[in-house]
């Protein structure tokens, strides 16, 4: 029985954080052993704005590295490159050509970006057609991703409909999102907002990659409440979010984080959390160190090698249908 296609990109800008790895990577790491799953770090879309080259070829290594070095297994899951593949920059091309420039106005980070900013690249204004590229590229049946990116699912799905509807039957139609199932981490510094990794605050986020001592410290100054100790009945946003963590990391029941932290003094809470977080991180990272030292661009050369014949094999029949000339 062939397995479903699963697409997943993430940039490659900012730093991966510990709420990317409980609120998405663990579930890929688990999702790679039941599904055909593809990750693709999408480079293409990072330079809607400008990256200086040689740290944004940095920055596409580590997040790479990061998978691998979190569970995902290059030779069950495919990990490639956005730009390695020309038929991302193709297909978004000819997607371009039919999706009507009202459903991309439309999009709510797209007006929301371009509001706080003076110029803008026609890149940014485009960028939800080269993720619907990214996705019927493959012919991806299920692309788990968050609220955030739920608008522009949508926008996939209407443009794939249109498509098959001008030009016959060509794309497969994402029908279905996977539930999270992972932890929502929010900022450690302002606990009703979800932890991102392109916040600028230096107590924000926890990343994958940061120094463990620091992490640390990080947890010892997160915003709890006015409570003495843990009470679970009265407890703010703010102390429910680092038991959350200490919960994700360490796969505690509620019966045993009930027993263990309740009545807790917050400065006590906060060790825990924090020797929880550094356990859970000091594997991760020395298998990061590994794999920066190995082998990586070779498995990232594989794996858009392996996928590349998918890519080619939709872009030729996309051009067919549209009476272009292959």
């Amino acid at each position: 029985m062939t397995k479903a296609r699963v697409f997943s990109g993430v940039q490659p800008t900012g730093h991966l954080h510990i709420g990317n790895y409980l609120g998405a990577i663990q579930n890929f790491v688990r999702l790679q052993h039941e599904y055909d799953c593809i990750f693709c770090v999408v480079d293409l879309h990072a330079v809607t704005v400008y990256q200086e080259p040689a740290e944004l070829r940095r920055k596409i290594r580590e997040i790479a590295a990061l998978f691998i070095a979190c569970g995902i297994d290059p030779n069950v899951a495919t990990l490639m490159v956005q730009s390695s593949v020309s038929g991302h920059a193709e297909l978004g091309w000819l997607l371009t050509c039919v999706t009507p420039l009202g459903w991309l106005e439309r999009m709510t980070q797209y007006k929301d970006k371009s509001a706080k900013q003076e110029t803008i690249g026609a890149g940014l204004l485009q960028y939800p057609v080269l993720m619907a590229a990214d996705i019927l590229l493959y012919q991806s049946k299920i692309v788990p991703v968050g609220d955030d990116q739920s608008q522009h699912l949508e926008l996939t799905r209407d443009i794939a409909q249109s498509f098959n509807s001008r030009y016959g039957d060509t794309f497969t139609v994402p029908a279905t999102k996977l539930p999270t199932h992972g932890a929502r981490v929010m900022g450690l510094d302002d606990p009703e907002k979800k932890m991102s990794k392109s916040a600028t605050g230096t107590s924000h986020a926890i990343g994958l990659l940061d120094d463990l001592a620091q992490a640390k410290k990080k947890i010892m100054r997160a915003t709890t409440d006015s409570n003495p100790a843990v009470d679970f009945e009265t407890m703010g946003p703010g102390v429910r979010n680092l038991l959350g963590i200490y919960q994700a990391f360490s796969g505690a029941s509620n019966e045993q984080m009930q027993n263990e932290f309740a009545g807790l003094r917050y400065g006590d809470l906060k060790k825990k959390v924090a020797e929880q977080v550094a356990q859970s991180l000091e594997p991760i990272q020395a298998r990061y160190r590994e794999v920066t030292t190995g082998n990586l661009d070779d498995l990232l050369r594989q794996g858009a090698n392996r996928i590349r014949p998918v890519a080619e094999a939709t872009v030729r029949l996309t051009k067919d249908r549209m009476g272009l000339y292959t």
